[in-house]
């Protein structure tokens, strides 16, 4: 639950505002508004907003703006947020092919919560995920409301390489790699989709505040879906109207 906004200081050029102690999507709205309320406001001096689960940090030159003048504005700016009207979400659809070689860790996950792989598949891609926040590497989504019933910790020894796609949970936490590189996520499932693409004109696919749901699909369906994305002809799923969510 949201509680009042406390400010604190990140260093010389930089600014935190912490909205509570919880991952919630009251607070995840809170720092979406203020994000565009910032954006609207465009405050001299700003270099860069960073979201995450319950915070934001705020970096500035200090040589335009010093750290109680920003402060004073960001104060104010809070006051006109039931102003700011946010965009509608959307839903993307991420193909995903569970199990064998793609998904090594998903008979862990079965084994840790007594459920076999079908039901794993099964809880894992019936509801749709909030995107909290982008982080770790460029376009990593980290993704909310994911069903207890299979949550599972973290691998004792990390990978030193992960292929990007590959699709892990973590404790409560579910997310996607979406470029190579090092983890300790439990590994349940690749999707054929690129998250991450510097030559595409939008490199990063996902946003916060929008809306992941897994769909499961077999090999064949990998290997048409992967040689659409590498030929750019692929066709992403993307949804608006109601999520479904338990």
């Amino acid at each position: 639950m949201y509680t009042q906004t406390k400010y604190l200081v990140a260093g010389d050029s930089a600014l935190v505002m912490e909205f509570g102690n919880s991952i919630s999507a009251e607070i995840n709205n809170r720092i979406r508004s203020v994000c565009i309320a910032m954006e609207n406001s465009k405050i001299d001096g700003i270099t860069e907003i960073v979201p995450t689960y319950r915070s934001l940090m705020i970096h500035y030159n200090p040589m335009i703006i010093e750290y109680d003048a920003l402060m004073e504005k960001l104060q104010n700016l809070e006051g006109q947020l039931d102003n700011i009207d946010l965009p509608s979400p959307v839903i993307y659809e991420i193909p995903t092919l569970y199990g064998g070689e793609y998904g090594p860790d998903i008979e862990n996950v079965a084994k840790h919560n007594n459920l076999s792989l079908e039901e794993v598949i099964r809880i894992h891609t019936s509801r749709d995920y909030l995107i909290y926040m982008l982080g770790f590497t460029p376009g990593f989504p980290y993704l909310g409301g994911m069903d207890e019933k299979i949550a599972t910790p973290r691998l004792s020894t990390p990978r030193t390489k992960i292929n990007g796609g590959t699709v892990g949970i973590a404790a409560s936490q579910t997310g996607i790699y979406p470029i190579d590189s090092p983890g300790g996520w439990q590994l349940i499932g690749r999707t054929p989709l690129r998250l991450y693409d510097p030559y595409r004109e939008n490199p990063i696919l996902l946003k916060a505040g929008n809306y992941v749901r897994f769909v499961s699909i077999d090999r064949k369906e990998y290997e048409k879906i992967e040689q659409e994305v590498g030929r750019g002809v692929y066709r992403y799923q993307i949804h608006s109207g109601e999520r479904s969510s338990q």
